[in-house]
């Protein structure tokens, strides 16, 4: 039996970093849901056409429907043939009859100028006969379902409204003022509009064509999202001036910039596919402050919601934006530092910042540095250490983790794992492993009189090696120690000793290492099976990878021996983790599947 994390239907996926389309419906490419991340609701808020939006069964928020010569055509009866241009945008071809055929295409506008509020849902038709057709395009849909969710749904209890708004335009909101958001939609050009009012209201915008033998006729619908009903029009009325055409092809350009390359073409889908979902999935603008937030995902299905912890934001998705777009990574680590950089390493939050769960990490704490540091690395930016958020976050964090050092041994303790659970033994391997490395970064960021007071790295580096590879020379480390001859050998799934290379902890062909490495061979967790691509087996891995299934192709938090998600899926956080790890595994180690 699947696990409710998982989707029921195999949904098209795509988006901004403004408005969330997780629920394209392959079989008719019916829109089921639109979502939105609202700073004052400190929560995502969702349009769908019913209650039951994810299994796909009810009625369509927005649905492309086609009339020919009086006749309703069921797109999904001849069947719709699937792509995705550029990663990221779902495009179907569908066959009416023996001479007519239909295109779509829904997008959310990106790129310079065209960064918006809103999705675009561009429709053609073909006639490929010599007998002239009567065509009708029209979008239609229902509002049957208004929610707010952090991580589990709670239904807006005012009742849904559609009215006609501006000419041709039609205005979705709820009956209650302020509310916190409205879908304005309208098409490229005059359309016939039509509202019918009840519990679940429905509109329909209808488009008449004289399709010639040979012709070709193109139409556009604009769905535009606002804090109210009037900016929500205005976003369709910006998107109409600047037009579908231009949008589209500015959106093209600007995901091509984005693209990453391993040298091999399967891998490539796998990165950028989970690239672009930890961008647009990890990474959301408020609609009513349009800052940037990191949030664990946006997918409704993740049971992590719109949360997120400081080691998932810093050390997952943004090195996998910093591969693709350098400038955003500055803006989200000065962001991460604003919103969560207060209390650093404390636990989990709601994306403002706001404590959610608390539980300190060790990693968490840790982040911040490590961020800094390879964003420096990387880009040469080191002007970025003069931000004075920056700046006062990265000594709190020194602090914090002075704090949690043992007063006997130069080893720090940690409350919880990184998998949320209590930690076996109060000192792990992972967790120091991160600290030690932190410190390095410390010390080539703080001033210097700061720096006298650190501990040095490689002393907490040989303390590791003491007390988590207690067994000389053929020994394999230990996960997890209490200093006093208490243990825990098992692997921790989520702070793996696998890690230990991207933390210069120790070689990748370290023979205690290499130990370790053998003792784990059919991780159940992502996140553990991407760890594994830092050893031995790390070419094993990428094979695994390239055939892997996980969630609609993307990061799930656990999987199957084949790859297949069993739980967790639409993980958007783990999407930039597997894409980061896979590009450096390539890149850092030379790996080849």
């Amino acid at each position: 039996m699947r696990e409710p994390s998982l989707p029921r239907v195999p949904w098209q996926v795509t988006g901004n970093h403004w408005v969330s389309l997780p629920c394209v419906h392959p079989v008719d490419g019916s829109v089921h849901a639109l979502g939105i991340l609202h700073r004052g609701a400190r929560s995502a808020v969702e349009f769908a056409g019913s209650a039951d939006f994810l299994g796909g069964d009810g009625p369509a928020l927005a649905r492309p429907v086609l009339t020919v010569d009086g006749e309703r055509i069921e797109l999904a009866k001849g069947g719709i043939a699937w792509e995705r241009a550029s990663h990221w945008l779902p495009t179907f071809t569908a066959s009416v009859g023996s001479d007519l055929v239909i295109r779509g295409t829904l997008f959310a506008p990106y790129g310079l100028d065209s960064d918006i509020a809103g999705a675009v849902y561009a429709l053609a038709v073909e006639n490929r006969g010599s007998t002239s057709h009567q065509v009708t395009l029209s979008l239609e849909g229902t509002l049957g379902h208004r929610q707010v969710r952090v991580r589990t749904p709670r239904a807006l209890v005012d009742a849904s409204r559609i009215v006609e708004g501006v000419t041709g335009t039609v205005v979705l909101d709820g009956a209650d003022a302020p509310g916190f958001a409205a879908l304005a939609i309208a098409s490229d050009e005059d359309a016939v509009v039509t509202v019918r009012d009840g519990a679940a209201p429905s509109y329909a915008l209808e488009r008449a064509f004289d399709v010639a033998g040979g012709a070709r006729v193109e139409c556009a619908f604009y769905l535009g999202a606002g804090p109210e009903r009037d900016g929500a029009q205005a976003i369709v009325g910006v998107l109409r001036r600047r037009g579908w055409r231009a949008l589209l092809a500015a959106t093209r350009e600007a995901l091509r910039t984005l693209e990453q390359s391993t040298g091999t073409e399967s891998l490539d889908l796998l990165v950028n596919r989970n690239l672009l979902f930890a961008y647009f999935y990890g990474v959301a603008r408020g609609l009513d402050d349009a800052q940037y937030y990191l949030v664990r995902s946006r997918a409704p299905w993740h049971p992590a919601g719109v949360t997120i912890r400081d080691w998932e934001a810093l050390c997952w998705t943004i090195p996998a934006v910093q591969l693709a777009d350098p400038p955003l990574a500055r803006e989200l680590i000065l962001r991460a530092c604003e919103v969560h950089g207060y209390a650093p390493g404390q636990g989990i939050h709601y994306f403002d910042g706001t404590l959610f769960e608390p539980g300190f990490t060790l990693e968490g704490c840790a982040a911040y540095a490590i961020a800094v540091d390879r964003y420096i690395r990387d880009t040469g930016d080191d002007r970025i250490v003069e931000e004075p958020v920056l700046s006062d976050t990265l000594y709190v964090s020194s602090d914090d983790l002075a704090a949690r050092r043992d007063k006997d041994h130069a080893l720090y303790h940690t409350e919880v794992t990184l998998g949320g659970g209590r930690a076996a033994q109060p000192f792990t391997l992972h967790g120091n492993a991160v600290v030690a490395y932190a410190l390095d970064c410390l010390k080539r960021t703080l001033d210097e009189e700061a720096v006298k007071g650190l501990q040095d790295p490689e002393g907490v580096r040989a303390s590791l090696r003491r007390h988590f590879a207690p067994g000389g020379a053929k020994s394999a480390f230990v996960s997890a120690s209490d200093l006093g001859g208490q243990v825990s050998e098992e692997d921790d799934p989520v702070g793996s000793a696998l890690w230990l290379p991207l933390y210069e902890t120790v070689e990748r062909s370290d023979s205690t290492y290499r130990r370790t490495a053998k003792k784990v061979t059919a991780p159940t967790h992502l996140a553990q099976q991407l760890a594994r691509l830092m050893g031995p087996d790390a070419g094993d891995v990428l094979e695994w990878l390239r055939r892997a299934p996980l969630s609609l192709g993307v990061a799930a938090e656990r999987v199957a021996a084949d790859g297949a998600a069993t739980a967790g899926g639409g993980d958007a956080a783990m999407s930039g983790l597997l894409a980061y790890a896979t590009w450096y595994a390539v890149h850092a180690f030379g790996v080849r599947a």
